[in-house]
């Protein structure tokens, strides 16, 4: 049977670090946005004596990313099959649009999208699937539900869905075309204040109720936030520079999504996403002007990017 879906990316519309575990782990307090940016897989499973997954990667990013047993995907796949004891021959095919090491979830909403198409052809309920989702990686889980925003709390792993009003803003990416190692970013990073989380999470709720309420884009501007730009920023000097383009170009309001390396800043209607765009093309960086997903009718394959040279 096969089985076809969008992988949307994601942003980190606000993410503080608010402690450490033993084993070394940093504890989160975010808030995880779907965006119609993402990847298209195809999943073709068929019940077996022995096992077999194969890969067939396509698509403008598909030279940065393994085609062989190391990908998440396939790793993925295993999983499901190990979890309830099944043999298949499962052939993957990934479009592959959302840009590595970029700070958007590509890899892990590719991974999360396997585990649903197999739940779909095996009948299975993704659910019964979180922890071997979170085993795969820290934002696995995220995608493994319906909902475009959820809140994140402990490794990431603890989600709650939220509402959201339907006159949301749209968003404008700009990935520099720069790799930002997600282990170098926390083994720079030390603890905030205690006195800091609070006040950042007193943001957090701020900014959950704009999102139910759909206020204006200028409104969300003061309320994001991102621990970790102060250990990436400095470090890499594109990210650094893409932000304060994006930052100059649109009243300040501007982010870097999750440990980077890409930033996004918030716009009020589809016209203004679209002429920033424009004016935001560089030679050097790839631009994304999207919505937040909110579901398989507004979904793009990255047909939106642009750039030039």
């Amino acid at each position: 049977m096969k089985c076809t879906r969008f992988c949307p990316a994601k942003v980190n519309l606000f993410l503080e670090v608010t402690g450490k575990r033993p084993n070394g782990y940093h504890e989160l307090s975010t808030l995880f946005a779907k965006i119609d940016l993402g990847d298209r897989l195809t999943v073709d499973a068929t019940p077996a004596k022995h096992t077999a997954i194969t890969l067939q990667v396509t698509g403008p990013q598909r030279a940065r990313i393994p085609a062989n047993s190391h990908n998440l995907v396939c790793k993925a796949a295993q999983a499901f099959l190990d979890h309830y004891c099944l043999q298949a021959r499962i052939h993957l095919k990934l479009d592959k649009h959302v840009p590595t090491g970029a700070g958007l979830g590509g890899g892990s909403s590719d991974a999360a999208g396997v585990l649903l198409c197999l739940c779909e052809i095996f009948r299975k309920d993704p659910m019964d699937l979180l922890d071997v989702a979170a085993q795969l990686g820290a934002d696995v889980p995220l995608f493994m539900y319906p909902q475009t925003f959820l809140k994140g709390e402990g490794i990431g792993e603890k989600l709650t869905p939220l509402p959201a009003a339907d006159n949301l803003p749209y968003l404008l990416l700009i990935y520099p075309q720069t790799a930002v190692s997600t282990k170098q970013v926390f083994g720079r990073m030390t603890l905030p204040p205690a006195d800091e989380i609070l006040t950042n999470n007193t943001k957090l709720d701020k900014l959950i109720n704009a999102v139910r309420d759909g206020l204006p884009a200028a409104q969300w501007g003061s309320l994001l936030f991102n621990r970790l730009e102060q250990y990436v920023l400095p470090f890499v000097p594109p990210v650094q520079e893409a932000l304060d383009a994006l930052t100059q170009a649109n009243q300040g309001i501007g982010r870097m999504s999750g440990s980077g390396s890409t930033v996004f800043t918030l716009v009020g209607t589809k016209q203004h996403v679209q002429e920033l765009a424009e004016k935001m093309q560089h030679t050097k960086r790839l631009v994304f002007p999207v919505s937040f997903y909110r579901g398989p009718v507004h979904a793009n394959y990255g047909d939106k990017s642009s750039s030039h040279g």
